[in-house]
């Protein structure tokens, strides 16, 4: 899944598809999910071989910007929308935008990076969430490719729709940060300036404190 993701600004496309997604179910997207893992699966059998040592776990993946999380099972290889039930019990949670989960997933950003910059946070077993990381650090998955290969004589167009849909989503978020820069620059203009005054003003004050220090002229200590 190529492209330039824009995670740090807080106003998004995917914010803004989160907003709109709020009051529809998730069910729907049980199918999708379960065929999904079983894609992964068969694409990347090496990297669940790996996933051994997570036997038992439950990892829940929180994109901060959209209204449902994630869970992985690992005790039955399932991928699921989290209920309160999967978040109340994981053994790991990690919090983060979701082209960020998108990038850590196909190893196309240094995962370190990103969680000491706060892009992503981890609840519960952090060993975990590493020992997850690592493997799909090696496991070469493009999210695109993996589920467009199988759709058989489909996949050619499906990848072309997606390329043209993350090129118009790229130019759609530059937009936002655009527009976003734009709504601050005054505020922070205002901020400058006001931190400018309260700079001189405190001078002032620390100078008049100064003079109020000095012995006045004639006057002599009571003895």
């Amino acid at each position: 899944m190529s492209g330039t993701h824009q995670r740090g600004s807080p106003l998004s496309p995917v914010l803004l598809a989160g907003l709109l997604m709020r009051p529809l179910p998730t069910a729907p997207l049980q199918p999708i999910l379960g065929a999904a893992m079983r894609v992964m699966r068969r694409r990347h059998p090496e990297a669940f071989d790996r996933l051994h040592e997570l036997h038992g776990a439950l990892i829940v993946i929180d994109p901060v910007d959209l209204p449902f999380a994630l869970a992985i099972d690992f005790s039955a290889n399932d991928l699921r929308v989290a209920d309160e039930r999967d978040r109340a019990t994981a053994t790991a949670t990690v919090h983060g935008p979701l082209m960020a989960l998108i990038d850590l997933i196909e190893g196309r950003c240094d995962g370190d990076a990103l969680f000491f910059s706060r892009d992503l946070t981890i609840e519960g077993d952090t060993e975990a969430v590493v020992a997850l990381r690592n493997t799909l650090d090696g496991a070469a998955i493009d999210i695109v490719e993996d589920l467009a290969s199988s759709l058989g004589p489909f996949a050619r167009p499906a990848r072309r729709i997606v390329g043209d849909a993350m090129r118009l989503l790229g130019a759609f978020a530059d937009g936002l940060e655009t527009l976003r820069q734009a709504a601050v620059a005054p505020l922070a203009v205002r901020a400058a300036g006001q931190a400018a005054r309260l700079e001189r003003l405190e001078e002032r004050i620390a100078a008049l404190e100064k003079r109020a220090r000095r012995p006045r002229p004639g006057r002599r200590d009571a003895g």
